[in-house]
């Protein structure tokens, strides 16, 4: 409390992620700060369940228990300072249950933390590097949406400067990111209009997973700080591209070296990394009920899009689901280009460790790596392609439902068949002019 009214802070804002990555929070005096440690913050279990639209959706736990609370205290070993918002710090917050003391059934970063075990006890460290795209909106009157993209740039993927960017977003962002210490080192625009690309360092799983939700909630701030909108929606607009949530993934062992290396195995990698590979494969159709996790994910897959459509992989081939980058030794690592950008990181990442670590586990190794472009469904399975038949995998495979835990499969499916059944309900824009004039 003496450090930080000394460097000017008089709230502390508390943030933790619900069931989709949204970031829930309540801002706390520091003068109050002793107390929300010592006893929590008290919130509605209900906000795990709660739509975008601010629907409880009926999830056990919940509206059947009579909207029972969870107790969050600030975690304030992730304490920092937030650059542009004078006088206010923000940390992480630990979810429990209060007549339990444990953690929340539905809490993200305690899934984490259990897949994690799980890897500890297969004597490994998952080490994950975070990529994240996203597009910049700004207001617009007489379009469809009420936004469209900042700048309408078009041809300027991988640029940096005013040519792309003509307001400086992307410094501006960058730099703030910087200040706030939670590991970003380059930004680019990508490939269509007013969508950006910062990458984040490798680190620690959980660490990881902690900076790219931080990450989202920041660059979604101060996108409003700019009268602007930052989505991390997978696909916003049809005429354009998607947005990716790429992981990069390897594991260290006891000894702190990289287990996924070994110049004398298949490809320069370990038996560990081809396992991981195989479970990633092997899981595929379920992860992506996790990392794609909406009904508009889908429709950023598709032949010739540089997103997922089969389950293969290959050896620096980014037309693959699973990337092998070139780098070996310290370097050598598993890309899975399977997430969009809509995903929970918490989760993404759980689960692409549980595969992986499944995948281990059964000690298979994968098919023959892709060759050549790919996207030919003679070579390799379709993906899952609406969030139903994604869903419907997740339950369908017990071993990695069981990884993840049955109380978190079970909230999540019904969590998100609820998000179907009222998209099905739902008469759409498109249905509307494609049907009423002529029938």
């Amino acid at each position: 409390m003496e450090r930080l009214t000394a460097e000017g802070v008089d709230v502390v804002r508390v943030v933790y992620p619900d069931l989709i990555g949204t970031d829930r929070a309540r801002d706390v005096l520091v003068d109050h700060l002793p107390s929300a440690c010592a006893h929590g913050l008290a919130f509605c279990r209900a906000v795990y369940h709660t739509s975008p639209q601010g629907d409880v959706v009926p999830v056990a736990g919940g509206l059947d228990a009579g909207l029972p609370d969870v107790t969050v205290r600030p975690d304030l070993s992730t304490l920092a300072v937030l650059p542009w918002e004078p006088g206010v710090a923000a940390c992480l917050g630990e979810v429990t249950d209060p007549a339990t003391g444990a953690p929340a059934p539905e809490s993200p970063r305690d899934l984490l933390r259990r897949v994690l075990a799980s890897c500890a006890e297969q004597g490994l460290r998952p080490i994950v590097g975070p990529e994240l795209e996203y597009f910049l909106l700004e207001p617009a009157s007489g379009t469809p949406t009420g936004w469209r993209r900042s700048p309408e740039a078009t041809g300027a993927v991988y640029t940096a400067g005013l040519r792309a960017d003509p307001d400086n977003h992307l410094l501006r962002t960058l730099r703030h990111l910087r200040d706030l210490g939670i590991g970003v080192i380059t930004g680019n625009h990508e490939f269509d209009g007013g969508q950006y690309e910062i990458n984040l360092t490798h680190s620690e799983a959980l660490d990881a997973a902690d900076r790219s939700f931080r990450f989202k909630a920041a660059v979604k701030e101060l996108a409003r700080k700019e009268g602007r909108l930052a989505t991390f929606m997978a696909k916003p607009f049809a005429d354009a591209g998607g947005s990716g949530f790429h992981l990069h993934l390897s594991c260290d062992d006891a000894e702190g070296r990289n287990a996924f290396d070994d110049p004398a195995g298949a490809h320069g990698l370990a038996a560990v990394a081809r396992h991981a590979i195989a479970g990633v494969i092997a899981h595929a159709p379920a992860l992506a009920a996790l990392l794609n996790p909406t009904i508009n994910s889908y429709k950023r897959f598709g032949p010739d899009t540089l997103a997922p459509w089969l389950i293969d992989w290959g050896l620096d081939n980014r037309s693959a689901m699973v990337r092998v980058p070139p780098e070996r030794g310290a370097g050598a690592r598993l890309e899975l280009r399977l997430g969009d950008a809509s995903a929970n990181p918490y989760l993404a990442v759980a689960a692409t460790l549980a595969a992986a670590l499944l995948g281990i586990r059964a000690g298979e190794e994968p098919p023959p790596p892709l060759e050549g472009y790919g996207y030919d469904t003679s070579r390799a399975a379709l993906l899952p392609t609406d969030l139903s038949a994604a869903l419907n995998a997740l339950e369908a495979d017990t071993d990695l439902a069981e990884l993840l835990g049955k109380d978190f499969t079970d909230s999540y499916l019904s969590y998100k068949r609820n998000e179907v059944e009222r998209f099905q309900r739902h008469v759409t824009d498109w249905e509307f002019t494609e049907y009423a004039y002529h029938l």
